[in-house]
């Protein structure tokens, strides 16, 4: 009961006008505290674990076990304990909670709502998309041996739901190019952090495993397209832009630990978007909202433009340890900084290609 008390307090603050996006809680992601913090912790029977993806706890827990595994191996991201670019995901999946975008997006349930609030939709296109880069790399970590020895794993899903893969071999079937990818990630990670290689060169490779496997969930992710019939279109406008935004932080292998994720998850729109929303004016988002959403807006609609030359630009200057700091930090000024001209942004892309 307290738990729910405490998440309604949470959706209350990220429902009032003009407030930012709610992504902390006490320092950490949504109902952290609540989550599991040993695989033991999760449901089982005959030696199977059956975690509940549909239920926010379960799913959160996912991300909490594979950071808790994985640590011990990411000694080249930094001294501190949040420096792991996992932390990106367990931030972007309570955003998507405080934003009202795992609820039930038909009206025919009351799943997200106030009377089940950890309920997460499988008709929801943002809770299906995130099942990609939460169950799939979970299924993969357990697979190569982070979650025990012969850890075995079986997602639970709803009566009636058939498109969602449940079990290793299931998605390993359906989707092999992700899954294979998860496996490069969690294999490459054991082997780069015991290699002798110097910590900026370990992280910039495991930085490079991981956004490859990230990136592979997205584009598996197509299989949610349909989902996205359920929003108004200025909605799939922005998720569109959202999915193409990745490209570049994948491109540039952005470090998403809590401190930098923040800084990009803290300003995305805290409402679902409706009809009649147009950035940068859109009432009852803050101004750092409306500043995000018009700059999504304009990268994509500068690339469509250009017939992809912006992004093929941006991923040829990608091209060095170096470059992809500077377009880590080029990124930040763009989202975050709005006197940070467009302009200034093309400018720079040209500049670092040349040094490729």
């Amino acid at each position: 009961m307290l738990r729910l008390l405490v998440l309604g307090l949470v959706l209350a603050c990220a429902v009032s006008l003009s407030s930012s996006a709610v992504i902390l809680e006490n320092g950490a992601p949504i109902l952290w505290a609540q989550t599991a913090s040993q695989v033991t912790e999760l449901p089982m029977h005959d030696g199977i674990l059956l975690p509940d993806p549909w239920n926010y706890l379960h799913r959160m827990s996912l991300y909490r076990l594979m950071i808790a595994a994985t640590d011990p191996f990411m000694g080249s991201m930094g001294t501190n304990a949040t420096d792991s670019p996992l932390w990106g995901l367990p931030l972007q999946l309570g955003w998507m909670l405080t934003s009202g975008r795992l609820a039930d997006p038909t009206g025919a349930t009351t799943c997200g709502l106030e009377a089940e609030p950890l309920c997460i939709s499988t008709q929801s296109w943002w809770a299906c998309v995130n099942y990609f880069a939460s169950v799939l790399p979970f299924l993969s970590a357990a697979q190569q041996g982070f979650m025990g020895a012969g850890a075995q794993v079986q997602m639970q899903v709803p009566a009636g739901v058939q498109d969602y893969c449940t079990t290793y071999a299931d998605c390993k079937a359906k989707y092999p190019d992700a899954m294979s990818k998860w496996d490069a990630f969690f294999q490459g990670l054991k082997t780069t952090s015991e290699s002798l290689l110097p910590d900026d060169v370990k992280k910039d490779t495991i930085l490079g495993v991981y956004w490859d496997a990230q990136m592979a969930s997205t584009y598996a992710s197509a299989a949610c397209n349909a989902r996205q019939s359920h929003y108004s279109s200025v909605e799939v406008s922005f998720a569109q832009s959202w999915l193409n935004s990745a490209e570049y932080v994948a491109a540039a292998r952005f470090q998403a630990n809590m401190e930098k994720a923040l800084l990009f998850l803290s300003p995305l729109p805290s409402r679902i978007l409706q009809e009649g929303d147009s950035a940068p004016n859109i009432v009852g988002l803050t101004a750092e909202e409306n500043h995000t959403l018009y700059i999504f807006s304009w990268m994509k609609t500068i690339d469509s433009l250009l017939g992809g030359t912006l992004l093929r630009l941006w991923k040829g200057a990608m091209c060095s340890v170096n470059t992809r700091q500077k377009g880590a930090q080029v990124l930040e000024q763009l989202l975050l900084n709005p006197s940070f001209a467009t302009s200034t942004f093309l400018s720079i892309i040209t500049e670092m290609t040349t040094s490729c």
